[in-house]
């Protein structure tokens, strides 16, 4: 199938899967996760019809780019992020998903009062506290919500998941409730530099579980472009 086949196939599963548990398809957006693929495949993706792309790493960011391949949806950072490419990514990208522990945030404040700007971002939560995963634990969340104005070059739009892999419907029905309640908690609140917009989990193994279970965007990849050739990019 071509990328525009899936593309299609897969909004006609959102489609389904949104109106199932009574909401409004709309609410939901595409996120095409485009690690290791080129600017065409890229280009292909947005003129099927997704709402964003999502870069993993900061040397295809760049690279892509350079090539204009985002041109007319926003662009995403939802790979690990590290500290010493903050500057590459800041004020390059619509949102950074990946935000995942305290001394990112730091330096992503420092980067964005730097140029003047505010940076739209995303607090990951390592919801299943899997030891191979970086993210702020769920209970970490709220605390460091109180002091969010310490980061007034931040605006928090929402959270971001990566549970474990899904073998069947169901596996992460646990893991999306609670992220979905603790988007819930922090709309009871009232924090400076936050408006939960974004509750971005789901993958292409299980994006109709999460929005079963609430999800307003998913990332996809591999249901999008296929499986990755990890040996076609050799990258540091």
């Amino acid at each position: 199938m071509t990328i525009s086949e899936n593309v299609a196939a897969i909004r006609a599963k959102m489609d389904a899967a949104a109106v199932a548990c009574g909401r409004d398809p709309k609410e939901i957006r595409l996120c095409a996760a485009t690690k290791m693929n080129d600017a065409d495949a890229v280009r292909q993706a947005i003129a099927a019809g997704v709402d964003c792309c999502g870069e993993n790493r900061v040397q295809e960011l760049v690279q892509k780019q350079k090539e204009n391949a985002y041109h007319g949806v926003p662009v995403h950072f939802i790979g690990h992020l590290q500290t010493n490419k903050v500057r590459q990514v800041v004020g390059k990208v619509d949102l950074i998903q990946s935000v995942d522990r305290v001394h990112l945030l730091e330096e992503i404040q420092k980067e964005a009062a730097k140029q003047g700007i505010r940076q739209d971002i995303l607090l990951e939560v390592n919801i299943a506290n899997e030891a191979s995963k970086s993210g702020f634990q769920a209970a970490q969340i709220l605390p460091l919500l109180e002091h969010i104005s310490d980061f007034p070059n931040i605006f928090v739009r929402g959270l971001m998941a990566i549970p474990p892999i899904s073998k069947k419907y169901g596996d992460n029905h646990k893991f999306f409730q609670e992220m979905l309640q603790l988007s819930v908690d922090i709309r009871a609140k009232k924090y400076d530099n936050v408006w939960v917009e974004y509750l971005s989990m789901g993958m292409s193994d299980d994006f109709e579980e999460a929005i079963a279970c609430g999800s307003t965007m998913i990332r996809i990849g591999t249901a999008i472009f296929g499986a990755r050739a990890y040996d076609r990019l050799h990258q540091k």
